[in-house]
């Protein structure tokens, strides 16, 4: 038999095992482990599938597909040979492109004299780390790190005696306390030993003493070169590992340790002291913690490069010490309590400082001016006091981001100092009423924030040529802006915020010359015109929000398909003609807000086969005419809330659709933290009716779900089917012809928070089990033909009297008429003649009316005065009471935390 031959026959024997997931025949095994490693290794490369875009290397490329059978492997790309015995002793197929699972039968396993294995930055599909690691007693470094593992660390890997270097991090993995135990204890001889982002909830804290002092390295991000430099460095990094407990002061006994970085974690407690008296340290790190306490007045020989305390409850003045660091490259105490003054830098090594989110006041002059090879500069929600454009700042050439928001900043245009590698400026909230006109000197700015500021006048047309092409990011919201929209050249932006402002004019049809623009917001302005056609067929954007200006004329009908659209508001415009059946192709739509415009046609049911959409405003148009049963099922699966009030709909309630809004039903928000709709760059805001009132919500929390079909024509009776929608805060019928009994499956609404069912013809009584919703603080029934007792208990022991007035029947607290008093009678129910005939208010006119032809003008009006005093008609004593809908031109939004998180 040939060798060739035979080669093949290994590999369709292997083939069928690893297909079959059966065990190697142990005599196979042995003769594969001690002859054919360059067939172990082609095997294994062939149980995985190559795709590009799973590494997270930008110099990934597929190691072995160069792999040749004509040539040895000890020639491939990433196989290291023992120079004496040509046994395979090295593997690095790190950002290789590996896709697929390794099993415990793998051909990987049949390299027994491996020394070195790193299978960083892959896609495992969540495979377990196979006990079989534990078998390569001679493995000295073993990379597994971003590599899509999941599950237990397995013991066996604290079998392997001989490791310098373990790197399991960045995957989905845990290690309980008896494997750690072991680790620590067996793996004598290890230098680097990296767990970010594993799940180590069940260590103590205190049992990182018993670290053994050969440990030199715990750190993260050693793909590049993971067995370079592992003998000079000592540190310690345990990140993103769900360690909790307190810190003792002698947590660390390792007085060579050079980095100690436990952040990211939830350790509690004082800020241990006994670590500022480390000589050799030079990075340490416990930023976003719960750790409390001041900084230590006084250190000794401290070394710091890396200062990372950010994101923690830390208090007192920042000490002398902090200022007299002759290494310190890197300063990370924001968002923290820390208060007093910024001392004065007496070296100029910083590149990065974050001192934001603090407490801390006066003035930045003299703190910063000597710091030239300043990258980074943070101060940002604190009282300081700074002058932008100033001498100081000439001499920070390399700065490239600069937060100085929400602080009391003023501006120097006379000297006008470059900042010319700025690329990142946050002003937001700074009490500042100009443009800085350095600004025309920066090109390379990307991201503009002067937002919620006193600017006035109109945009100046230099700002249009900022960045070079460069800008991507532009927030001038909350200012006081006029004029016309200012024309920005950058084809490269991407985010533009000009919301509450008074511009006026056209959107300028060049805005789509940005051709990567996905969010743009000019709402609450008083821009006029069409709407660019170029912006409803853009594919990029994501965001378009017009809302309350005076935008008039149809709305394109042009949406393309494949757009990326997720959020439509154009509410508050004169917008007019039928809605564009082309909305359909918004397959990503969550949110569309369309209402008090003048949009004509039939109910837009169409739409409800839009699977994302949450949120439907279309109130306050000219929509008219029957809903009817739905023409398919399952339509707005994840509505949460629909608001068609004020419209021209008639027929009858259409009930039938409430049985597909399944995001209204069984929804549990115990537990639930406080989000809201929309993403990190825009969150989306709307303005609708809540607890009674017209209000703009500036965020819409994700548990919000409201149905207002107020102001209609509907007729016939409510169903039962609306007790489904146990998610529902808010519930409004009002001003329509709704007739019948409240249904008692309401009372299972145990979210909700306002009920208005007032202007309609309901009759019978009050549904005891509505007393079952205790969240209720609204509660609006007047103006029916409701009888009987009111519910007493809970939240009806806080309604007053307008939540029922106009019910003739009515009776109990809190009305005057007690239900053993004759008015409490249920009164005659009206003839189909009165019914048809008569509307909101009507009782008393038509008859008095009537009698007054018939008798003569004064004594129709003793008869009228005389059913005024007994029966109390409608048409005298009931008056519509139109709310103002007082909407603020501007709302203040809370500042953007930056810089604070590493």
């Amino acid at each position: 038999m040939g060798r060739s031959t035979w080669k093949y026959q290994v590999f369709f024997l292997f083939s069928l095992i690893l297909h079959s997931q059966l065990p190697f025949p142990s005599s196979l095994s042995s003769s594969l482990s001690s002859m054919q490693p360059c067939s172990a290794l082609l095997l294994f490369s062939k149980s995985f599938s190559l795709v590009q875009g799973i590494s997270n290397s930008q110099t990934s490329y597929p190691k072995t597909a160069s792999w040749r059978e004509d040539k040895h492997c000890c020639t491939w790309d990433g196989v290291e040979c023992d120079k004496n015995t040509s046994h395979v002793v090295g593997l690095d197929l790190s950002s290789s492109w590996l896709m697929g699972h390794i099993h415990s039968n793998s051909t990987l396993f049949f390299l027994p004299n491996l020394r070195r294995l790193n299978l960083a930055d892959n896609w495992f599909n969540l495979s377990l780390i196979p006990s079989e690691f534990g078998n390569f007693k001679s493995l000295t470094h073993l990379n597994l790190s971003l590599s899509v593992f999941a599950g237990q660390i397995p013991f066996e890997i604290s079998q392997l005696s001989s490791l310098v270097s373990l790197d399991l991090s960045e995957n989905e993995l845990l290690i309980e306390a008896p494997v750690w135990k072991r680790v620590i204890g067996n793996l004598t001889q290890l230098r680097e030993l990296i767990l970010d982002f594993t799940n180590m909830s069940s260590i103590r804290p205190n049992s990182l003493m018993n670290l053994s002092s050969s440990l030199t390295t715990l750190r993260k991000n050693a793909n590049a070169d993971w067995a370079k430099n592992a003998q000079s460095k000592r540190n310690l990094s345990l990140r993103y590992c769900d360690l909790r407990g307190k810190l003792e002061n002698n947590i660390l006994c390792l007085p060579s340790i050079q980095t100690f970085d436990l952040s990211h974690n939830s350790f509690s407690g004082l800020l241990p002291s006994s670590l500022f008296n480390l000589p050799n340290l030079s990075t340490l790190g416990l930023g976003n913690n719960q750790l409390v306490g001041p900084l230590p007045s006084h250190v000794s020989s401290l070394n710091l490069r890396v200062l990372f305390l950010s994101s923690n409850f830390l208090n007192g003045t920042l000490p002398t010490w902090l200022f007299s660091l002759p290494s310190l490259e890197v300063l990370y105490l924001g968002d923290n309590q820390f208060v007093g003054e910024i001392g004065e830098f007496k070296y100029n090594s910083l590149m990065y400082l974050n001192l934001g989110y603090n407490k801390l006041h006066g003035s930045i002059l003299r703190s910063v001016s000597r710091l030239v090879n300043l990258t980074e500069l943070y101060l940002s929600s604190n009282n300081l006091s700074i002058m932008l454009g100033s001498e100081m700042f000439s001499k920070l050439k390399n700065l490239e981001t600069l937060d100085l928001s929400n602080n009391s900043v003023s501006i120097n245009n006379n000297a006008a100092h470059a900042l010319p590698n700025l690329q990142y400026l946050y002003l937001a909230y700074s009490n500042i009423s100009e443009f800085p006109i350095f600004l025309r000197l920066t090109t390379n700015l990307q991201y503009l924030d002067l937002s919620n500021n006193q600017i006035y006048g109109r945009v100046p047309r230099w700002l249009g040529d900022v960045g070079n092409n460069s800008l991507f990011y532009v927030d001038l919201r909350n200012n006081l802006l006029q004029g016309p929209f200012p024309i920005l050249n950058s084809s490269n932006l991407q985010l533009i915020f000009f919301s509450n402002n008074n511009l006026t004019g056209e959107i300028p049809s060049l805005i789509c010359d940005a051709i990567y623009l996905q969010v743009l917001d000019l709402s609450h302005n008083n821009l006029s015109g069409m709407i660019p056609k170029c912006l409803v067929n853009s594919t990029t954007l994501s965001v378009l929000d017009l809302r309350m200006n005076s935008i008039h004329g149809n709305i394109p009908a042009i949406f393309a398909k494949g757009n990326n659209f997720r959020h439509i508001n154009l509410n508050g415009n004169q917008l007019e003609g039928p809605l564009p059946q082309s909305l359909v192709n918004c397959i990503d739509l969550e949110v569309l807000d369309l209402g008090n415009n003048k949009i004509n046609g039939a109910f837009p049911y169409w739409l409800g086969g839009l699977q994302k959409l949450q949120v439907l405003v279309i109130r306050s148009n000219r929509f008219q005419g029957r809903i009817g049963n739905p023409k398919t099922k399952f339509l707005f699966p994840n509505l949460q809330i629909i608001d068609i009030s004020n419209n021209q709909f008639n027929g009858p309630l259409p009930v039938t659709y409430f049985e597909y809004l399944k995001a209204m039903m069984n929804v549990d928000e115990s537990g639930v933290a406080s989000k809201y709709m929309g993403e990190n760059y825009y969150q989306d805001s709307l303005n609708i009716i809540v607890k009674g009132q017209y209000i703009a919500m500036e965020r819409v929390l994700t548990i919000l779900t409201s149905i207002d079909f107020s102001n209609n024509s509907f007729r016939g009776e409510m169903s039962k089917i609306i007790g489904r929608l146990k998610s529902l805060k808010g519930l409004n019928f009002s001003h329509n012809n709704l007739i019948g009994h409240i249904p008692p499956s309401i009372g299972n609404l145990t979210n909700l928070e306002w009920l208005d069912l007032s202007f309609n013809k309901l009759s019978g009584e009050i549904p005891s089990q509505l007393a079952n919703l205790t969240s209720l603080e609204v509660l609006k029934l007047s103006h029916n033909q409701l009888t009987g007792h009111i519910p007493l208990g809970n939240q009806f022991n806080t309604f007053n009297n307008d939540s029922y007035t106009e019910n003739l029947g009515l009776c109990g607290f809190p009305l005057s008429r007690t239900c053993d008093n004759h008015e409490a009678k249920q009164p005659p129910p009206p003839t189909l003649q009165q019914d048809e005939n008569l509307g909101h208010e009507n009782g008393f006119c038509w008859q008095a009316i009537s009698i007054g032809y018939a008798c003569g003008a004064i004594f129709g009006m003793f008869m009228g005065y005389l059913m005024f005093k007994i029966g109390k008609p409608k048409c005298l004593v009931r008056m519509v009471k139109l709310e103002k809908h007082i909407m603020p031109r501007r709302l203040k939004k809370n500042a953007h935390k930056r810089g604070g998180r590493r």
